[in-house]
């Protein structure tokens, strides 16, 4: 499994990019998450979900850990697959998803391009009791800023901020900055959103 590639930005469209490292290009989709997130920048770094069917071997490429934990938590769901979850996270941000989840906001879920009332339905049963719910230990998302993530939301929590809307700031913070944000830069910046 590829867990991500770095290397210089040869292509960048709406729907998929091209990433070049060592002298080959991997093409892979993406969201417009990604795709505007991606605006002028050369060298990059793209976290990787490998698909592999029958038919194709195909890559999915997102520019931060948040949103392809997102996307893997979206296709877990029965009936939802590759083509929904690409759609959902073009049309919200992870954070955004995760509110509509936690809040079992079914409307916004139908929105979604190739999302019907069932399917919603769908995420948000299969999906609700793995973001928690409001748990103060929840964490859906990626490997290494999940501890970055923990630590700042239990910063947040003792100094009296709400769980649900510390959880929102923390990943938009995360979602806009790059994994090496620090937990003193992570915690100022959500304090400054709060």
């Amino acid at each position: 499994m590829i867990e991500y590639i770095e290397g210089e930005l040869v292509q960048r469209t709406p729907t998929f990019g091209v990433i070049e490292t060592s002298g080959i290009g991997y093409i892979f989709q993406t969201t417009l998450n990604t795709f505007e997130s991606l605006n002028g920048k050369k060298r990059v770094k793209i976290f990787i979900h490998t698909s592999i069917r029958e038919d194709a071997h195909v890559l999915f490429g997102f520019s931060h850990e948040l949103e392809r934990a997102m996307f893997r938590s979206l296709i877990s769901v029965s009936g939802i697959g590759p083509a929904s979850a690409v759609a959902a996270l073009s049309s919200y941000k992870p954070a955004e998803l995760q509110t509509a989840i936690l809040h079992g906001d079914v409307a916004s879920l139908k929105k979604i391009k190739g999302i019907g009332a069932k399917s919603a339905e769908r995420i948000i049963v299969d999906l609700k009791d793995k973001m928690g719910g409001g748990d103060a230990n929840f964490d859906i998302f990626g490997a290494q800023s999940n501890t970055l993530r923990s630590e700042a939301l239990r910063a947040l929590r003792n100094l009296g901020f709400d769980q649900r809307k510390a959880q929102t700031v923390v990943d938009k913070v995360l979602e806009s900055n790059d994994e090496s944000i620090s937990i003193e830069n992570l915690i100022k910046q959500s304090l400054k959103s709060l």
